[in-house]
């Protein structure tokens, strides 16, 4: 198994706002492999906020096929001037983004 973390700086305020859109049902839950989905948020630092939006998958292959799939673009596509989405061009809340990909070594639970 592995971990697919996008770690999301956005404006402070925001991280709260956004998560939901990140656990919506959609075509990602059709995909062989996809476990799940968890989003964390961080308002501990003075100059963003911070969402780690990890996803579980069986396997890097897996992961591979949704990232390539027009599903994966078509989630991730920005609404176009007049859509909505709540801003205009240029005014996006993110500030940066970095993907983490992991081996799942351990885990323990209850």
């Amino acid at each position: 198994m592995i971990t697919v973390t996008n770690r999301i700086q956005v404006k402070k305020g925001f991280a709260e706002k956004m998560a939901p859109q990140f656990v919506q049902p959609g075509p990602l839950q059709e995909f062989e492999g996809f476990q799940k989905v968890e989003v964390l948020v961080s308002t501990q630092f003075e100059e963003y906020d911070e969402m780690s939006v990890v996803m579980y998958w069986d396997s890097k292959e897996n992961f591979a096929v949704w990232r390539e799939s027009d599903a994966f673009k078509q989630s991730h596509k920005r609404p176009s001037e007049g859509e909505g989405g709540g801003h205009h061009q240029g005014e996006s809340p993110m500030l940066g983004s970095q993907i983490v990909i992991a081996e799942v070594a351990g885990t323990i639970s209850k």
